[in-house]
């Protein structure tokens, strides 16, 4: 599970405030009844489910309408961000539809198609569509500016960290300057952490420290990168910090973050309630957890030696079963974990981790690699990790010492 899609400013209001510029032609409502836009209302709610409804009925009367379609793709895309559930990714496909195999699809639609297929791991499937954005001298410059951040997180990801800086710094430079100090504060957290994982530690805690007394800055954001260099410099204070980041955002990755932190302590039963606090249905039904919470609370379990782990672990692997069966082979860290913590074989969780590692190579993934490799008695299997971490300047204690 990457993070993202989780990095996004205020896309919602950034997209939809657009569409209208560059929708063929103005909506009418068919009658007062009918609904165009609603309000923010708690995900997974009933009416907020009767209100995706009743948006996707309407897009169906009309599928060739953007700014209704741009609506219905983004207000599933934050629902998938809140619950993982890679159906919300479908719904937002289906609503781009008439776009989603265009050379040269509207700005808009451009841009979730990107942020969709890197949703789905599709990371140069993203690139491809974020480029001729970025590059396209009629692109709005609010639309370039949620480009600009989506590209430089994917280029993160994939370890490609000094085109990422670059992206960060035209977002905090004059380039976007017009667009108001929002945006350069998210070039700035962009930066910093960028400094974080080279081991720039001061530089990026002076920058980050100084966002943080910052109101309009991103503090859910500027938490959870805080957190994640201190648990990378091995300081105790990350655990303090990944709480906050969780009570600011609440989302699937913030809480998997803090699990991973607690796990790492062996602080099993902590890791297992923050996990449970996400749905206590799941004290009884593990269905009710998406899968990248259900791994970790598997994990939990296991090493508290719970009577229900053994529940968790055959959800997991029919889950598992079922996205083989689909062919779905994008989710490659979590089954490598899977089969390192959960089922122990470490050939196979070698296997898929050097898979995953041409895929995305952020720190999680130069760590389960190493972890793999010496698990499997091949330790010269890690050697891209220690090869990136001469190139890039990645600092992690949790890595080790290079063989």
């Amino acid at each position: 599970m990457t993070r993202v899609i989780w990095k996004s400013f205020a896309l919602a209001v950034l997209v939809l405030s657009l569409a209208g510029t560059v929708a063929a032609e103005p909506y009418t409502p068919r009658d007062d009844a009918e609904l165009i836009e609603r309000l923010p209302q708690r995900v997974g709610s009933a009416a907020d489910r009767a209100a995706a409804r009743q948006l996707r009925a309407a897009l169906r009367q009309s599928p060739g309408h953007l700014s209704l379609a741009v609506e219905v793709s983004q207000a599933a895309i934050n629902r998938f961000r809140s619950t993982g559930d890679p159906r919300e990714l479908g719904q937002a496909q289906a609503a781009l539809a008439p776009w989603w195999n265009a050379p040269k699809p509207p700005p808009t639609a451009r841009l979730l198609r990107a942020v969709i297929r890197q949703s789905q791991h599709e990371f140069n499937g993203a690139l491809a569509d974020l480029d001729p954005l970025l590059i396209d001298p009629t692109t709005p410059l609010a639309l370039r500016a949620q480009v600009e951040l989506t590209r430089a997180a994917v280029l993160q990801v994939q370890g490609r960290w000094r085109e990422a800086g670059e992206g960060c710094q035209r977002l905090a430079g004059p380039r976007y300057a017009a667009l108001g100090a929002g945006v350069q504060l998210y070039g700035l957290v962009c930066t910093a952490e960028l400094a974080s994982l080279q081991g720039r530690t001061e530089q990026a805690k002076l920058l980050l420290d100084q966002l943080a007394s910052t109101p309009t800055a991103p503090q859910a954001w500027i938490s959870l990168v805080r957190a994640e260099g201190a648990e990378r410099r091995g300081d105790p204070a990350a655990g303090a910090l990944f709480r906050q980041a969780r009570a600011a955002e609440g989302d699937i990755y913030s809480r998997a973050a803090e699990a991973d932190w607690l796990v790492g302590a062996k602080r099993w039963t902590d890791a297992a309630d923050v996990l449970l606090d996400y749905d206590r249905q799941a004290e009884k039904d593990t269905a009710a957890l998406p899968d990248p919470l259900l791994l970790r609370l598997a994990i939990a379990w296991l090493g508290a030696k719970d009577s229900r782990a053994p529940a968790a672990v055959a959800d997991l692997q029919a889950r598992f079963d079922a996205a083989t069966l689909r062919g779905d082979t994008s989710h490659g860290r979590e089954r490598a974990r899977f089969h390192l913590d959960v089922k122990p074989d470490p050939q196979t969780a070698l296997a898929d981790a050097v898979s995953n590692w041409r895929v995305q190579k952020e720190p999680a993934d130069a760590i389960l690699l190493v972890r793999a490799a010496r698990a499997a008695g091949q330790p010269d299997a890690a050697a891209p990790v220690w090869a990136f971490v001469k190139e890039t300047g990645l600092k992690d204690v949790r890595l080790g010492a290079a063989p």
